[in-house]
């Protein structure tokens, strides 16, 4: 599992991280003896291509990936439904002899594949609907009374996980982020080994910047206008960053320039929520904690197959690959 910032180049190295296992482990030509399970929220709707950073054919460079374009923006999805296709998948390639790479993206899903999921209650659409009635901001200020740990990490705007915050405090009487601390470890991996990829915060924030530049330049613009004058944005898909920013744009809200400088300010944001949801997985016993060189992945991925592997035969504790180091445990 290769987890870590947006913008922090986590695709590339799921894809180099593949073929180094396919070269390593026999497979003639490299790459087909591992496959990615892609463990993302947005890339998972079809047609939210240049916005979610989805990799074309020609970045996956002839590696299968699994878990994009898997619904229509229409329509909501849960990290439940997420986890029972991730669950499957994984079995799947390895029923076929191969190594799945999973590659994320959103942390939660992540954590859910590592520890299993709490047991909730069901969806109570009239209580939900009840919910998103309220003005935002005194559902906010409810949140921060009933439950100040998940306000603390869910944005302002984020509606879809403050009414479900909410939902689950009046029907339990006990805070949503109480309930996740009691993962179902029952449905736990212990069968992985989670890669963690890091980047000092002035560097990672020039390469998100550098960016959403090359997504405007790539289309970005009319990718959302087509999806919006269609209709294709649902409630959820149309909170995505760069969505929500540009459909704001065409509703009049904002002008384009504007719309653009808050698709950077809500991924930095983002990319520093992020930090915290690392910090959680980075006691994950026998993980591995690459600190990324500013030119690049480099031979990162080469060094981390090397690293996995030994942890694999001997897992052993935790260790940090330094951007300049040969990779061994408690380096960097």
């Amino acid at each position: 599992m290769i987890v870590g910032p947006t913008a922090g180049g986590k695709s590339a190295l799921a894809v180099g991280v593949a073929k180094a296992l396919g070269e390593r482990l026999g497979v003639a030509g490299g790459g087909a003896g591992a496959e990615i399970v892609t463990a993302d929220s947005i890339q998972i709707y079809r047609g939210l291509d240049i916005g979610s950073a989805k990799p074309t054919e020609a970045e996956r460079e002839g590696i299968r990936h699994h878990l994009i374009d898997v619904v229509e923006p229409t329509e909501r999805f849960s990290v439940d439904a997420w986890l029972e296709l991730a669950e499957r998948t994984i079995g799947e390639i390895t029923g076929r002899g191969a190594v799945p790479v999973v590659v994320g993206g959103t942390h939660l899903y992540i954590k859910a594949l590592l520890e299993g999921l709490f047991e909730g209650p069901e969806p109570d659409e009239a209580l939900r609907a009840e919910l998103r009635a309220m003005d935002a901001a005194a559902r906010r200020a409810d949140l921060e009374r009933v439950d100040p740990r998940a306000a603390a990490r869910i944005h302002f705007n984020d509606e879809r996980r403050t009414v479900r915050a909410l939902e689950v405090f009046r029907k339990t009487g006990r805070p949503i982020s109480d309930w996740q601390t009691q993962w179902d470890s029952a449905r736990g991996r212990t069968d992985c080994v989670l890669v963690g990829v890091e980047w000092r915060v002035e560097e990672l924030n020039r390469r998100i910047n550098a960016r959403v530049k090359g997504m405007i330049e790539r289309g970005l613009v009319p990718e959302v206008r087509g999806l919006w004058e269609a209709g294709r944005l649902g409630p959820q898909a149309r909170e995505a960053l760069g969505y929500k920013q540009l459909a704001e744009h065409f509703e009049g809200r904002t002008g384009l320039e504007g719309a653009i400088e808050a698709i950077k300010i809500e991924t930095r944001r983002f990319a520093k929520n992020q930090r915290t949801w690392l910090r959680r997985l980075k006691i994950t016993p026998g993980s591995v904690w690459v600190q990324m060189p500013e030119g690049g992945e480099g031979d990162v991925a080469q060094r981390l197959v090397d690293q996995m592997l030994r942890i694999d035969a001997a897992r052993v504790p935790p260790g940090v690959i330094g951007s300049g180091d040969g990779g061994g445990p408690g380096k960097g």
